[in-house]
C-alpha cells in the first residue's frame, strides 16, 4: 500500500500521546471536502463525455465537440459550483437558525431545556447522581448547553462546511477531470492531424478518469480501491453510453449522413 494511504504503528501510537490528543482537540474538527471533489470530478467527466458521445453518435463535425464540450465544461461547472455553494450556505443558515431558537428557548424556559438535556443523556444510559451531575455541568455553561442541543436534538456537527471551499472543490474537480474527454479533440485542432479516431481515444481516457476518481475515493475512505474504481467506471460508462445512443438515434434530425 502506498505510503500516502498508510499509517505505521509508531505513527498511531504517537498520535495518541496526551500532548498530541490535546493539540488535536484544541484545533477542533476539520471538514473534509472529498465528497465535493468527487461529486465535481465524476459529474464533470460524465457530462463532458456525454456531449462528446452524443455529438459522435450524431456524426457531427469535431469542431462541434470542442465548442459544446468547452461550453459545458465552464457553464455547467460554474452552475454546479454555484449550486453547491448555495446548498452549503443554506446548511449554515439552518444551523444558525437552530442556534438562535435554542438560545431563545434557554432564555425563556431554562427548566424545560434542562429537562431535555436530562432525557437526552438518560437515553444514553446515565441515571441517578451521575445523570444529574452531567446535566449540571452542561447547563452551567450557556455556550456548551447550546452546542449540546445543536448536536443531540438537531443533529448538527461541531463544524459546518465552508460554502466557498465546497464550491471551489466542485468547480476545480469538474474542470480538471471534465477536460479529459476533450483532450484528443483539442490536440487534433492543432496543425496536423494527430488521431484518426479521437472519439475512441476520448472514450478510453474518460474510462481511465472514471476509474481513477473512484480508486482515489476508495483509498481515501479505506474501501477497496479496485471495486470503487470499477463502480465509478460502470456508472460513468452507463451515462456516456446512453448519451451516445441518443445521439445515434437523433442523427437523422440534424441532417447527418
Amino acid at each position: 500500500m502506498p505510503a500516502l494511504f498508510r499509517r505505521t504503528v509508531p505513527q498511531r501510537v504517537e498520535s495518541h500521546t496526551p500532548e498530541a490528543i490535546r493539540r488535536r482537540l484544541e484545533a477542533g474538527p476539520r471538514h473534509r471536502y472529498l465528497a465535493d471533489f468527487i461529486y465535481g470530478a465524476i459529474d464533470g467527466s460524465v457530462t463532458t463525455f456525454a456531449v462528446v458521445a452524443g455529438v459522435a453518435g450524431a456524426r457531427l463535425e469535431p469542431g462541434v465537440v470542442i465548442i459544446l464540450g468547452l461550453a459545458n465544461l465552464l457553464a455547467d461547472g460554474f452552475s454546479m459550483a454555484a449550486s453547491n455553494f448555495l446548498g452549503a450556505r443554506a446548511d449554515s443558515q439552518q444551523r444558525q437558525r437552530a442556534r438562535t431558537e435554542e438560545e431563545r428557548e434557554i432564555d425563556q424556559d431554562p427548566e424545560g431545556e434542562r429537562e431535555e438535556i436530562r432525557q437526552i443523556f438518560a437515553r444514553k444510559g446515565l441515571d441517578g447522581q451521575t445523570l444529574e451531575r452531567v446535566v449540571q455541568v452542561i447547563t452551567s455553561d450557556r455556550g456548551r448547553w447550546v452546542e449540546v442541543m445543536l448536536s443531540e436534538e438537531h443533529g448538527y456537527g461541531a463544524q459546518t462546511r465552508s460554502a466557498w471551499r465546497a464550491a471551489g472543490a466542485t468547480f476545480i474537480a469538474f474542470v480538471i477531470v471534465g477536460a479529459v474527454p476533450l483532450i484528443p479533440y483539442l490536440l487534433n485542432a492543432l496543425p496536423g492531424t494527430l488521431f484518426s479516431d479521437p472519439f475512441l481515444l476520448s472514450a478510453a481516457m474518460t474510462g481511465v478518469a472514471f476509474f481513477g476518481v473512484g480508486a482515489v475515493k476508495g483509498r481515501v475512505v479505506d474501501h477497496r480501491w479496485t471495486w470503487s474504481g470499477l463502480e465509478t467506471l460502470l456508472i460513468g460508462g452507463a451515462a456516456a453510453s446512453l448519451a451516445y445512443l441518443i445521439g445515434l438515434a437523433l442523427r437523422g434530425f440534424v441532417g447527418s449522413a
